[in-house]
């Protein structure tokens, strides 16, 4: 629910500046962080989740028409780091087949990110709350309140950008038999419904939040009995 399905030409080209430039920095930031480990062996590794990501972001549960991130699972096993040069790499690829405008994969990578990143610290403060023997609920909690604050960020940017995200919902299936450029006309020219499309969203994604808390807590309660030392990452 925090990825956003957003074409190209929709949004505002400074909010999409801001999130390409917003995004180098943060993977500047984590290259030179990762550099300090043998990244060598973690390269399988980094394919293995973002193979996992890719194939749940691009599954459709329906009837909620939700779909899986992942972003904790990415956090925990990964650390923050390298979860959010993997989010970038899985936006990217996404993009390539449609899902999500290929000028947006900077601002999904911050918000897909962001839950990565809150997923590993929340991970690890429910954990030390209670106890090394309950990683599946710590993983769940910190799936709920992860996407909780990650759907913030991506709210904030779709107020930020004047755009209606009902209308661009519907753009995104129409421009593909339709006319592009009048079918982006109108969803600039339209406005913003914002307080609909938050309640409609906040009514909703806690149906996926839960479906993914438990498919989380389930991935990590398992990981921590056959390879404990996978969920055991350091602060990278």
């Amino acid at each position: 629910m925090s990825h956003m399905h957003i074409p190209d030409g929709v949004l505002p080209i400074w909010i999409v500046l801001i999130g390409w430039v917003a995004t180098a920095l943060i993977l500047s930031f984590c290259i030179r962080r990762v550099s300090r480990i043998d990244i060598r062996r973690k390269v399988p590794l980094i394919g293995i989740v973002s193979a996992l990501m890719i194939v749940g972001m691009t599954l459709e549960i329906v009837p909620i028409a939700y779909h899986i991130n992942l972003g904790v699972v990415a956090g925990i096993i990964l650390g923050p780091a390298l979860a959010f040069i993997s989010v970038f790499i899985v936006d990217l690829i996404i993009a390539m087949f449609g899902h999500g405008g290929i000028t947006v994969v900077g601002l999904n990578t911050i918000v897909t990110g962001a839950e990565a990143v809150f997923g590993y610290y929340l991970f690890q403060l429910f954990l030390a709350l209670l106890g090394k023997q309950s990683p599946g609920w710590a993983s769940s909690l910190a799936v709920i309140v992860g996407l909780f604050l990650s759907t913030n960020v991506m709210l904030g940017i779709v107020y930020a950008s004047h755009i209606d995200p009902v209308k661009t919902f519907e753009a995104e299936h129409d421009i593909k038999d339709a006319d592009h450029e009048d079918g982006v006309n109108r969803i600039t020219n339209k406005g913003i419904n914002f307080v609909r499309f938050a309640k409609t969203v906040f009514i909703l994604a806690p149906l996926g939040w839960l479906l993914e808390a438990v498919i989380t807590g389930l991935v990590i309660k398992y990981i921590s009995r056959v390879r404990p030392d996978l969920i055991a990452v350091e602060r990278t």
